[in-house]
């Protein structure tokens, strides 16, 4: 089982995220539309986040993405199809120590909007942003072992600030 790290935020997630930009803009070509670092390790407020670069990736079409898993399986991802999310393609990479998690939406899909407004919301609102990182702090002591549990408590915060978000656009 995987571990829940915690580390404080550094600008050496953006320079990742450019070498993978550059990566996945080679595959998706024609089919992309825009793509993004989303997540904690892309605001630099939040203070601490998991060590795994969170990238969105839009596209014209959906059902053409899996056409591509071939290519990505060659940069190390691991196709999840729609991993829970109803219209999305989900690639994780990493297999016990994650780096990455693409997300990627066919263009007009309201999680677009909701992942663009939450890294907006939190670059435009430090404290909330703050208390933000501080809860992945103590959830990362609390559940040093279970991600999944990690995961789930944090869910309900994030819930909270997506439509503080949602609210503030």
């Amino acid at each position: 089982m995987r571990k829940t790290e915690i580390l404080p935020w550094t600008e050496e997630w953006g320079k990742v995220y450019v070498k993978e930009e550059n990566k996945l803009k080679e595959i998706f070509k024609d089919e992309l539309i825009e793509i993004y670092h989303i997540g904690s390790t892309s605001i630099p407020s939040v203070g601490y986040a998991k060590p795994i670069i969170d990238i969105l990736i839009v596209v014209k079409d959906i059902e053409k993405v899996n056409l591509f898993n071939e290519e990505m399986l060659c940069l190390g991802y691991e196709p999840k199809n729609e991993h829970g999310i109803t219209g999305r393609r989900y690639f994780t990479k990493g297999k016990h120590k994650r780096s990455h998690h693409i997300h990627i939406f066919q263009l007009g899909n309201k999680n677009i909007d909701a992942h663009l407004s939450f890294k907006d919301y939190l670059i435009n609102n430090p404290e909330d942003a703050k208390n933000y990182g501080d809860l992945k702090k103590i959830l990362a002591k609390q559940f040093p072992d279970d991600t999944h549990k990690y995961q789930e408590v944090k869910e309900k915060f994030v819930g909270e600030l997506i439509k503080k978000a949602v609210d503030w656009k």
